[in-house]
């Protein structure tokens, strides 16, 4: 595990923004009118998607993937300057925020201004021609780590965005070689001392793809020696065949979850997210406004740290495309900002980075139980991912309990309470907590 690993990440909340598709505008300045609402969802870091100028050559659609960058070292011209960026930066540490940009640094597009000046940096086939290992990224070049120099050129570049930026989200980070993440968040560290370091880590079936191509590709176990915070993608595919309903119980998507304890270093943190830009919205899966609440809430109260992507405290069904402009119309959908705010309170505020988490699962009900135990306190949390309303146990001694999340009261007899698919959040002080039989 990266030495030097505040767990108090598992206590923030991120929030993923894309400029081109934030406001009608797409710019540096627009994003920074949108901040005290952004704030106000409780965000404690901004992560902007990436913001450098996007290749024309092999464009995917008319605006072209962020993901295929022409030069690393400057701004997208229709976002904004470099200076607008310093001064939105500036804007989100005056309000006591951090903020983190995107590193894209398996390829870049195919007429990049690396190509174009080192291209000895690149990967070739036989015929001298630039590849890439997934067919579908057809409008980008992959870079070659086993060239030193450009170890230096993308260590240099981190260090210039990091007078800026607080960390970096790192695209498909197990494409690139442990050791040069390693000596680039020694080099970072320079410079902005405690850097976040977010890893896109990938699912399994990617590793087994990359690695059949003679390929590298990293597992999260690796990428942790580096990283700070990897992605949740070890279990989506789990989470992705209970919430579309083909039959997966989700005790099984429980038990998923609870297997990183016994397989990352203690001091792991998972980026705990519904949706992101790569995945769809939430909503499409749920048509039921309190399953979603009932998931966010489970989603903020598992240990690592949230993720909202911009769109999803609308509750917007539509996933927005990044190959062209796509604005994010915030005044559909439904609006649960204060719900998310709420959770993210609670995060903070009622929870331990080192208290000891435990999952529970009602299959016949699709009722998840959470718990975090701390010293002298717990927090439980009972949620109807599904919609169920009715009668479930509590895990709860009888008495009357609050619930955090809305201030109502829930009175727990014979053990049980009865769920009207409101998500339930409660204290308990002492030892009023009865853990289900797990011996069978």
């Amino acid at each position: 595990m990266a030495k030097n690993t505040d767990i108090q990440l598992r206590q923030k909340m991120i929030y993923s923004i894309f400029v081109r598709n934030h406001t009608p505008e797409g710019t540096f300045a627009a994003v920074e009118k949108d901040l005290d609402r952004i704030q106000a969802l409780g965000t404690d870091i901004i992560w902007f998607m990436p913001i450098q100028p996007v290749g024309e050559k092999e464009r995917k659609g008319k605006d072209g993937s962020p993901y295929a960058i022409r030069d690393y070292r400057k701004t997208d011209p229709a976002m904004g300057t470099l200076e607008d960026f310093k001064h939105l930066t500036d804007a989100i540490h005056e309000r006591g925020m951090k903020c983190i940009l995107d590193v894209v640094y398996n390829h870049t597009s195919p007429d990049s201004w690396l190509i174009e000046n080192h291209p000895e940096y690149f990967k070739r086939d036989a015929k001298g021609n630039t590849v890439t290992l997934v067919a579908d990224w057809t409008d980008i070049a992959d870079l070659d780590y086993t060239n030193k120099e450009l170890w230096r050129y993308q260590i240099d570049t981190l260090k210039m965005w990091a007078g800026m930026v607080d960390g970096f989200r790192c695209d498909v980070a197990s494409r690139i070689p442990v050791e040069f993440w390693l000596q680039a968040r020694e080099e970072v560290e320079t410079v902005r001392p405690g850097a976040i370091w977010l890893a896109e880590s990938v699912e399994k079936h990617f590793i087994k793809h990359i690695r059949s191509q003679k390929g590298y590709a990293a597992t999260d176990s690796q990428l942790y020696e580096a990283f700070d915070i990897c992605y949740d993608y070890d279990i989506w595919p789990s989470f992705l065949r209970y919430i579309k309903n083909d039959g997966s119980l989700l005790s099984l998507y429980l038990e998923e979850i609870e297997k990183q304890e016994g397989t990352y270093p203690e001091n792991y943190v998972k980026l705990r997210y519904l949706e992101n830009h790569d995945q769809d919205r939430i909503a499409s899966h749920c048509a039921e406004k309190a399953s979603v609440l009932n998931l966010t809430a489970f989603a903020f109260l598992l240990k690592g740290t949230a993720f909202v992507y911009a769109g999803q405290e609308a509750m917007l069904s539509h996933r927005p495309s990044i190959f062209e402009k796509d604005t994010t119309d915030f005044s559909q959908g439904v609006d649960i900002s204060d719900f998310i705010a709420r959770c993210a309170r609670i995060k903070k505020t009622e929870l331990k980075a080192d208290g000891i988490y435990s999952l529970f699962a009602d299959d016949e009900h699709d009722v998840a139980v959470t718990l975090c135990e701390m010293e002298k306190e717990s927090v439980l949390g009972i949620f109807s991912l599904k919609g169920y309303r009715g009668s479930v146990q509590a895990c709860l001694q009888d008495g009357t309990y609050q619930n955090l999340l809305n201030g109502e009261t829930v009175v727990v007899q014979n053990g049980s309470f009865q769920h009207d698919g409101t998500p339930v959040i409660v204290k308990i002080l002492g030892d009023r907590i009865i853990k289900p039989d797990r011996s069978n």
